[in-house]
Order: C-alpha cells, then sequence, then structure tokens
C-alpha cells in the first residue's frame, strides 16, 4: 500500500487509515471478529489506526490496544479526546484538567506507553486555544505523544491554532481530520488550502458519507439505510422527504452511472477520488463488518485519471456540499442565541 509522510512529522503513513468507531458496541460488537478485522487490515499494508475516547465509550480503544498487541512498533496510532465521557461537566472539552485525564486513560485503554496522534476532537468555545496547546505541548515532551493534531476545525481556528502554537511556543497542530466525501466537498474551498498553507497533513473521515456511496442507494431500485442504520447516524441525514437528501440521491445515481462505466465499484470510486486531492494524506475508512474491510482494501491501489475527476466535478461542483444543512460542526455563536442577542 502506497506510503505518504504525515504532515512534515517524518512519520511514514498509509493511504489509507483504519477507522474503528464501528468497533465496538457501536457497531461490531463481537471483540473478537474486530480484534481479527484490524489485523487483517495491518496484514494488507495498513500501518495507521485512528480511534477515539467517545467510541463506544472507551471499548473502541480497549478494541485496538488488545489487537495491537505485539505489533505496537510498527502502527502510527492515533486517538482523540474532547467529547462527553460522563456526565460531569469537567469529563469533556479541551481544558488542561481533562486533557491530563484523558491521555491518561486512552493510554490505559490501549494499554500502550505512548500515542502517535493525538488530536482535539472538536473546538471547544469555553476553552482558550491557548490553554489546551499547552497542555497538548507537555504530553509531547513528556513523551507520552508523539504528535498533536486537530478534527471539524473549520479554517479560521486552523489558522488561530497555529498563531497561537508559534507565539507561545507551543507544539503546534500537524493534522486535521474533517469529512470530505464527492458529496461533501466544501472544505476545498476553505479548510484544504489553509491545512496545505502550513504544511499540516489531512486525515479525511466518511469517505462513503456515511453510506450514501456504499452503492446501496440511489436509482429506482436502489435500497434505502436501515432502520439499525438511520439510530446509529443522525436520522435526519436519510430522510428522503428533505431537498437535501434528495439532491444526494440524484447525485448518488448518477456516481454509480460513472463507476459503472469506469469499471469500478462506487466505494472505489469514491475513497480514490479522496486520495486524488493533493492536501490529502489519508483516508480513513471504517467498515463494520470483514466484508466491508475486505471490499474497500480491494480499491486501495485504484487512483483516477483527469477525466474521470472532471465528470465527477460535473456531477458535483468543487467546493459545493449536496446537503448544505448538513454539518459535523456548528458554530456556537449559530446555535446558540444568547451569543447574538443582547
Amino acid at each position: 500500500m502506497e506510503r505518504r509522510v504525515l504532515g512534515g512529522t517524518g512519520i511514514s503513513v498509509s493511504a489509507f487509515t483504519l477507522g474503528t468507531m464501528m468497533l465496538g458496541d457501536w457497531g461490531n460488537g463481537d471483540r473478537d471478529d474486530a480484534v481479527r478485522m484490524v489485523h487483517t487490515a495491518l496484514d494488507a499494508g495498513i500501518n495507521f489506526v485512528d480511534t477515539a475516547d467517545m467510541y463506544s465509550a472507551g471499548g473502541s480503544e480497549e478494541i485496538v490496544g488488545a489487537a495491537l498487541k505485539g505489533r505496537r512498533d510498527d502502527v502510527v496510532l492515533a486517538t482523540k479526546f474532547h467529547n462527553p465521557m460522563g456526565p460531569d461537566a469537567n469529563h469533556r472539552g479541551n481544558s488542561r484538567r481533562w486533557i491530563v485525564r484523558a491521555v491518561e486513560d486512552s493510554l490505559r485503554r490501549l494499554d500502550t506507553d505512548w500515542i502517535d496522534l493525538y488530536q482535539v476532537h472538536r473546538p471547544d468555545p469555553d476553552t482558550d486555544i491557548d490553554e489546551t496547546l499547552s497542555a497538548l505541548s507537555d504530553l509531547v515532551r513528556s513523551g507520552k505523544v508523539r504528535a498533536v493534531g486537530t478534527s471539524a476545525f473549520p479554517a479560521e481556528q486552523l489558522v488561530e491554532a497555529q498563531w497561537t502554537a508559534e507565539r507561545r511556543g507551543h507544539v503546534r497542530p500537524r493534522t486535521e481530520q474533517p469529512p470530505y466525501s464527492i458529496l461533501a466537498r466544501g472544505i476545498e474551498a476553505d479548510v484544504l488550502p489553509t491545512a496545505q498553507r502550513y504544511g499540516m497533513g489531512v486525515l479525511t473521515w466518511s469517505p462513503l458519507s456515511a453510506g450514501w456511496l456504499s452503492g446501496r442507494y440511489g436509482g429506482p431500485d436502489g435500497a434505502r439505510p436501515t432502520e439499525a442504520h438511520r439510530s446509529a447516524m443522525l436520522g435526519s441525514m436519510y430522510d428522503p422527504a428533505l431537498p437535501g437528501n434528495a439532491a444526494k440521491l440524484a447525485a448518488v445515481t448518477e456516481l454509480k452511472a460513472l463507476a459503472a462505466e469506469v469499471g469500478v465499484p462506487l466505494p472505489h470510486l469514491a475513497t480514490a477520488f479522496v486520495l486524488a486531492h493533493p492536501a490529502v494524506t489519508s483516508v480513513i475508512i471504517g467498515p463494520r463488518t470483514a466484508d466491508q474491510l475486505a471490499g474497500l482494501l480491494a480499491g486501495a491501489d485504484l487512483r483516477l485519471d483527469g477525466d474521470v475527476l472532471d465528470r465527477i466535478d460535473a456531477i458535483v461542483p468543487p467546493g459545493t456540499n449536496v446537503n448544505e444543512d448538513e454539518t459535523f460542526y456548528r458554530a456556537p455563536e449559530l446555535s446558540d442565541a444568547r451569543l447574538r442577542r443582547r
């Protein structure tokens, strides 16, 4: 499998990253099978594994830790913090108080002495970025963490983090982890150029757009998401009555026809599209089953030529999200009326 350098760190990572959100109670609850899936990915040439403390309430990290026994030195291991890990208001967020607790919990669950990439899972409007970067820098200097990154940060907050790190003498974020797919191309206008400007590695997630590009949906005979799939994500993401989702179904129908003409499965077209962007270092695949993993691995070496990429652009123009109402981070100034009213 192709290797790429991670954001100027000198760390060599595979073009595919194994995402483990679906390993554990959120998806594949058979831990032995989940461990075998990690081994299958490693044997196929993937050396980059991404998880988070919140996935299955820590269960995903425990599965990854069990799977990496005897193979830890050969794997680049990434995890994330920020989301609630309990009812207490201080058991979440990006404060120093929580970071120093969260990293110890992750190290214990992962059964390792160090984390290669420790990522801020989401922005935290209640915590000064200087506070967060100061705590993360101490973790790097202590040897518990090798590099730090962000996830789902808007472009302006990526810039603020870089400037704060430079001016305050902190370790700077080396990576960003945004959602990116043929159906969600908004980050091409700002996040990806900003990451390139600062030499950040980009690890993209949801290349199949939460299942829309799996090949199962779209067309007159296309299936619709199952109730289990809808309950695992936001139900509104699959409501065909919403105009944004109707537009996605229409785009998927055209993309399925293009994939058939090119002679590749739609999921392979989707992951190859993401890897074609020069800002992208690695695409995170998040299979739930061994069959899904095998299917995605079969497309690891596919590269799309300019003609195919141009035809994708004609279906979904660059820099656009097919469903503009779909977002994984909404600025608090928009969601909290108290911040925009006297």
